[in-house]
């Protein structure tokens, strides 16, 4: 069959031994002969580290592939680093993010098994020479690259598919060779300088660090992935009848190549370079073949996320790399001008190569000439991505562009995290939704039945009783459990517009402030997330969380009629706890900045509702449920594309808005730092006076009057909980099982069978 390879430089696993038990049927078992032997299987779990090897959305997507993969009997492996020291443990000390390493691999990981016998050499710096016999790259430096495979269990189909990841070593003569002949001592110590590669994942979301280590790691790889898809194509029995395989004719048939962003975009040069220097094919053969074999994900249109490396950097680390990208780049351009004549701009906007004080290698643009097919991650950001990113790709070749919108899997986001709410569903519609969660549309039939609306509400009530006393243990805090459980879990960033929810936080309690004796709906408000170590205004919107929790919740005139939490170290195993509890679910982002989300679908298929902007997949939320079963406000894209022509006023909301200017007034006093009046005004100064980019005065009246909807539908709760049902009932498009289903015929061009292989202990046909 043709094989599969998912690229990715993260990959976001969290624990894996209750995964491993859902997916093998055997938890009850387990569950069984544990308590048997005197022990409680979920203390068990909790032991277990998570595999943070991501920072979000992106790592926690190639996860959630990965099991959709395995469980749609695709032949398809996911290739990534073994980084030594995953996303860091954040820890909140005086209100402020303090980082922690994550030692991960302390006590050993019980789910990988190292492979030396298919250790690979990968090398970097060198020269290259042009001779006779073909172009060759030598004096380079050589690190061995270590694979470590973990078992990806299909859901009881019997399949298992590999993760491998790769681990860095020095070969044994490292750094010893002729001109280092006294310092033996010295030598061995500098193994550590090869063995950096895999130490440690860059904890940025949505940002580009230029980094020659992070470059090291992207190259790390892809050159160790592709040796490794090219020896099994050659090894593999079918087709020709060579005892070797030396024709690359059918290549991009039997292998798929998937690239998770433009992290692993060095495939594309990597992989020419072998066709052409070692494999010896012909120049634009091997161009056919490199672009039938790879795809490229685009994940964000933020600029400052844009990967755009140094010229220089290229040259010193891989210049064999360099030359080719010169080489495609100047075919392309070639073809451009070809067809739009004179028109210089065109060709300055579509190189690859940005000219400039400092030359850059553009890698999406690298990625959109080097694949056959470029995807959005939900339709909104397709669109964007056609009509502004690559707008001018697009009308070079736009059969190319694809909209793939992403998805989560059911297995981890609903029979894992909630069975309680997995028994009641499959009571009313039998168990069919876990493979196939289309069929949650069923549920439709039972929005008014009472009983299972009586169920729905109780087993939301249990996991908000058990999430109150996981954080009285946990953390000391104590939470009102019949309050609303108002959640914005995601990673810190300006775009994300946590500070709107703030905004909320403060404007809610100065209206009990002034109105004491007023009946209002109790809310929890539960924020988490970690910012990246050096994005400083991240840090502060943590500072200013925590602060307003200082305040608010230590009022006596507000009692536990308002709380408001910052979630510490908010991670997978964290998720899977707080999402079930959620009754409100944040995602509030400026409309054309969160290229999809994927939050926003486990809290839809766990029973919370949603406010949001039509911004990412919210928008195919609101369609699949209708609009009227979410809580959408704010701009539109269209409306922060006018607000961009005619310019952002930040002041004439503050001045209009006496609730908002008494919020900000309040931060920017010190209301909520008494002991340090001035720490926010870094805050303040942006909100007021550069803030063009995301907005966040612009959506706070309508996001403060869709907040009362909320109030109002959460005080009839019987209402509530239909509109719940209906939700869950829509989910079924966000299965990750629909998303790979679609990538299997439109991109990868293989069907998935749901045909379950035979076991292990039984004879195959």
């Amino acid at each position: 069959p043709q094989r599969i390879y998912y690229l990715s430089l993260e990959f976001y696993m969290g624990r894996t031994l209750q995964n491993t038990m859902v997916n093998l049927g055997l938890q009850n078992a387990c569950d069984e002969a544990i308590y048997q032997l005197g022990l409680d299987l979920e203390e068990l779990e909790e032991i277990e580290e998570d595999a943070g090897l991501g920072n979000g959305g992106l790592g926690r997507l190639a996860a959630c592939f990965l099991d959709s993969m395995a469980t749609l009997g695709l032949a398809a492996y996911g290739y990534g680093i073994r980084y030594e020291f995953g996303i860091f443990n954040q820890k909140i000390v005086d209100g402020w993010q303090v980082e922690e390493a994550d030692d991960w691999l302390r006590y050993g990981n019980p789910w990988e098994k190292a492979r030396p016998e298919y250790m690979l050499p990968v090398h970097f710096y060198g020269r290259v020479c042009h001779t006779p016999e073909g172009v060759k790259w030598v004096d380079t430096q050589v690190v061995l690259a270590m694979p470590y495979d973990t078992p990806v269990p299909g859901y009881k189909n019997n399949t298992v598919n590999t993760m491998r990841l790769w681990s860095a070593k020095a070969p044994n003569d490292f750094n010893l060779q002729e001109f280092n002949v006294g310092d033996y001592i010295e030598a061995v110590l500098d193994r550590n300088l090869a063995e950096n590669i895999s130490r440690v994942l860059y904890p940025n979301d949505n940002f580009f660090e230029g980094k020659e280590l992070r470059l090291k790691q992207e190259y790390f790889v892809v050159a160790a992935t592709l040796q490794d898809i090219i020896r099994r194509f050659k090894s593999s029995k079918f087709g020709c009848r060579d005892p070797v395989r030396t024709c690359f004719e059918t290549f991009p048939d039997k292998v798929a190549i998937q690239l998770n962003d433009t992290h692993p975009a060095l495939s594309i040069p990597e992989l020419m370079r072998i066709l052409v220097d070692v494999e010896k094919v012909d120049w634009d053969k091997a161009w056919e073949i490199t672009k039938r074999t790879c795809a490229y994900t685009n994940h964000t249109v933020l600029p400052e996320a844009l990967e755009r490396w140094p010229v220089s950097m290229f040259e010193k680390l891989l210049p064999r790399h360099l030359e080719i990208i010169y080489a495609l780049n100047q075919m392309h351009l070639d073809r451009v001008a070809a067809l739009y004549p004179g028109d210089i701009d065109r060709l300055r906007r579509m190189s690859v190569i940005e000219e400039g004080d400092c030359k850059r290698i553009n890698m999406a643009h690298l990625c959109v000439i080097g694949s056959h097919a470029v995807n959005g991650v939900a339709r909104i950001h397709s669109d964007i991505v056609k009509n502004s990113v690559f707008k001018d790709f697009y009308e070079l070749e736009p059969e190319k562009f694809q909209n793939k919108t992403n998805g989560i899997t059911p297995r981890r986001w609903l029979l894992l995290c909630n069975p309680g709410l997995a028994d009641v569903i499959a009571e009313k519609i039998g168990e069919g939704f876990i493979t196939d969660l289309s069929q949650l549309k069923k549920l439709l039939d039972f929005v008014n039945n009472e009983t299972f609306i009586r169920d729905v509400a109780k087993v939301k009530q249990e996991n908000k009783l058990k999430f109150a006393a996981y954080l009285e243990e946990q953390y000391k805090v104590k939470i009102n459990p019949s309050s609303m459980f108002d959640v914005q879990v995601k990673r810190i960033h300006e775009y994300k517009r946590q500070l709107l929810n703030c905004l909320h936080a403060i404007t809610l309690y100065n209206r009990i402030r002034s109105n004491p004796s007023k009946s209002f709906v109790p809310r929890t408000i539960m924020i988490g997330g970690k910012a990246a170590p050096g994005y400083h205004m991240a840090k502060m919107i943590i500072k200013l969380i925590t602060s307003i929790g200082d305040v608010i919740n230590n009022d006596p005139y507000v009692g536990d009629r308002l709380k408001v939490i910052f979630l510490e170290n908010y991670r997978v195993s964290l998720a899977e706890k707080v999402i079930p509890a959620a009754d409100l679910s944040q995602q509030i982002s400026t409309a054309g900045t969160e290229a999809s989300g994927t939050g926003n679908m486990k809290f839809m298929v766990n029973g919370a509702l949603t406010i949001g902007t039509m911004d990412g997949a919210n928008v195919e939320m609101a369609e699949e449920a209708g609009e009227e079963n979410l809580f959408i406000f704010g701009m539109r894209v269209e409306d922060v594309e006018a607000m961009d022509r005619q310019g952002y006023q930040a002041r004439d909301y503050y001045e209009r808005l006496p609730e908002l200017r008494q919020a900000v007034d309040q931060i920017s006093s010190g209301f909520f730092s008494p002991q340090d009046p001035g720490c926010f005004k870094d805050v303040v100064n942006m909100l007021m006076y550069h803030d063009r980019q995301f907005k966040v005065f612009a959506d706070y009246e309508a996001y403060i009057k869709c907040q009362g909807q909320v109030d109002q539908l959460f005080m009839d709760p019987r209402e509530w909980t239909k509109k719940v049902i209906r939700n869950i009932a829509c989910s079924g498009k966000f299965s990750s099982d629909r998303t790979i289903t679609e990538y299997a015929r439109e991109i990868w061009g293989v069907e998935p069978s749901a045909t379950k292989i035979p076991p292990p202990n039984l004879p195959r046909d």
